[in-house]
């Protein structure tokens, strides 16, 4: 299949600079619901069968106006959620989070105090897209976070770190790939970034 993964639009949280990861979260501002709109008219073109999203609010006020344009019911699976910060949610102090999560390269079991360990996000996510793969669509939208899009991307598009490194996720930013869970993901493009491979 095809899978367009697609992280949510500005909210207030993003403005504030504030780690906001728990249910349900902080709204879109005006410009993350014009960046809705515009993801809209973006992949209103693709022949899409499906359309995911977190159990967040942000990421449903993103899919919403793909989901009116197209007539597809939202599908919100609460695996795709972000990475949670647990005791550093809502802080405006991002590095302990980043440190957390960049240990789980070497340390998959670390745990972000009072959040996520690597190996329980990885599970939960990974059955979050085994779910989107079974449903059988040859091609579908998941909206999800932003750290949560690149540690997986990280884990199971087979490339080097230094590429997820050296690359942002905005709001909104698509990564398209094709594949399934059994036989693997292959990335098409970071964004507007085509990718070759080898």
């Amino acid at each position: 299949m095809r899978l367009f993964l697609v992280r949510h639009g500005q909210t207030h949280a993003n403005v504030a600079r504030q780690l906001d990861t728990a249910a349900p979260g902080l709204d879109l501002t005006d410009e993350g619901q014009a960046q809705a709109e515009a993801l809209a008219e973006r992949l209103g073109g693709e022949d899409l069968g499906a359309i995911y999203t977190s159990d967040l609010v942000r990421t449903q006020q993103t899919a919403r106006p793909l989901a009116e344009l197209l007539g597809l019911e939202m599908v919100v699976l609460p695996g795709l959620r972000e990475i949670q910060a647990g005791d550093y949610e809502m802080s405006t102090d991002w590095q302990p989070y980043i440190d957390a999560v960049a240990r789980w390269r070497d340390e998959p079991h670390h745990e972000i105090p009072g959040g996520d360990t690597g190996v329980g996000f990885l599970l939960r996510y990974e059955e979050a897209i085994a779910q989107i793969a079974s449903d059988g669509h040859e091609s579908a939208v998941a909206v999800s976070h932003g750290a949560a899009m690149r540690v997986w991307c990280s884990v199971s598009l087979g490339l080097p770190p230094e590429f997820f490194d050296t690359r942002r996720v905005d709001n909104t930013h698509v990564v398209t790939m094709e594949g399934d869970p059994g036989r693997g993901w292959r990335l098409l493009a970071w964004g507007d970034e085509p990718v070759t491979h080898g």
